[in-house]
């Protein structure tokens, strides 16, 4: 039994260590772009009701504080109820990378 607990206790060690080093390791601005244009865009493009975001409307640091705090719909909703948190951190490279003050600035196209 001793065993059992020991092994559980290892698994859920090895599960935490692959999650960290995927978003040490950053996510995919590709796919960040794909998630971004399906997922955000539907509320967040020019006149809809989410108002316009883009890369471009903040700066890294805005941006990176803005994942860390998790929050969405000013504050009201948690940034996982929008889309799961593998693809969030996609979504995170995407933006911090074309960010206004990032060297290659952009708005993500229609």
């Amino acid at each position: 039994m001793r065993f059992a607990k020991s092994s559980k206790f290892w698994v859920a060690l090895i599960c935490l260590f692959a999650v960290v080093a995927v978003v040490a390791a950053g996510g995919s601005e590709t796919k960040g772009k794909f998630y971004f244009k399906k997922t955000c865009k539907t509320c967040h493009a020019k006149g809809a009701a989410g108002g316009e975001v883009t890369p471009l409307t903040k700066t890294q640091a805005q941006w990176k504080a803005y994942f860390a705090a998790g929050k969405h719909n000013k504050g009201a909703d948690a940034l996982t109820k929008v889309m799961p948190a593998d693809q969030l951190v996609d979504v995170e490279t995407f933006l911090t990378a074309h960010a206004s003050d990032s060297p290659q600035p952009e708005t993500c196209g229609g």
